[in-house]
């Protein structure tokens, strides 16, 4: 294994001391860490092998570059999305957000919302039941959380279903758009999450101000009724670096549900 180690690029190498100097606590979040001179005086190498070192821990999301100071440990503390708690009827249908399940007392902003009507995508459609030429109210939102940009969301719901509803607004009020449904007598009783990962667009790197590198976290979800009939789709967006995916859940489960196989599955 060691001889193995050992053929590798000196750059992985030197990435690898220092990132395990930050998982033990020799650097912690904020800390600066060695620079592109402190590494070639250390590890005999080129300035360039240095760089490329200090690369990977950039683009990893554990480091961070600030002009003209450094590269630093990356101080923000990922968020714990936890998958199953955030969706329980207990956290919308008191009146919370389903994002207190998330950030305990930090802080969040919905720094971006537009609220329009639009004919969906195809596959959107397809996920509602809907006409291909079906009007759909669709909302999208920046999150930011500790003043870093963490998520994109895009909700499609049928028009037919909202209309005059606080689901057409900006602000949703409390609970937020499944607590609006429960009101519309459509509340979300069932919830399926798709998960893959890609490599961000240019528009996606930019809204949530990912280092180059770093890859997304793509979650479609769709709710449904208790009927089985799918009210809501997400399209969410994460930024990899700033998430932990939490699910938690029992060994023997209830029998799936069979709205799961009655719904056709959203493709990329």
């Amino acid at each position: 294994m060691a001889a193995t180690d050992d053929r590798r690029p000196k750059y992985q190498r030197i990435a690898d001391s220092l990132r395990e100097a930050i998982r033990s606590g020799e650097y912690g979040p904020g800390d600066r860490l060695p620079g592109e001179n402190d590494l070639m005086a250390a590890h005999g190498v080129a300035r360039m092998t240095a760089r490329q070192a200090l690369g990977v821990l950039r683009d990893e999301g554990i480091a961070e570059a600030r002009k003209g100071a450094g590269v630093f440990v990356r101080a923000f503390r990922p968020l714990r999305r936890r998958g199953i708690q955030r969706l329980a009827h207990d956290q919308w249908g008191n009146g919370r957000t389903i994002w207190s399940a998330d950030i305990e007392s930090r802080a969040l902003e919905v720094d971006h919302v537009s609220v329009s009507e639009e004919t969906a995508p195809a596959h959107i459609s397809a996920v509602l039941d809907l006409a291909a030429d079906d009007v759909m109210c669709v909302r999208r939102r920046r999150f930011v959380v500790d003043d870093k940009p963490v998520l994109l969301a895009t909700s499609y719901l049928p028009l037919s279903l909202v209309t005059g509803s606080a689901i057409t607004q900006e602000d949703t009020g409390p609970g937020g758009t499944y607590a609006r449904l429960a009101e519309l007598g459509y509340e979300p009783a069932h919830f399926r999450e798709e998960i893959r990962s890609r490599m961000p667009s240019p528009d996606e790197l930019t809204q949530l101000s990912l280092a180059p590198g770093t890859p997304v976290i793509l979650i479609c979800r769709t709710a449904f009724t208790g009927e089985g009939r799918p009210v809501e789709v997400n399209e969410m967006t994460l930024d990899a670096a700033s998430y932990v995916l939490e699910y938690d859940f029992d060994a023997n489960p209830k029998p799936a549900s069979p709205i799961a196989d009655a719904v056709p599955g959203t493709p990329a």
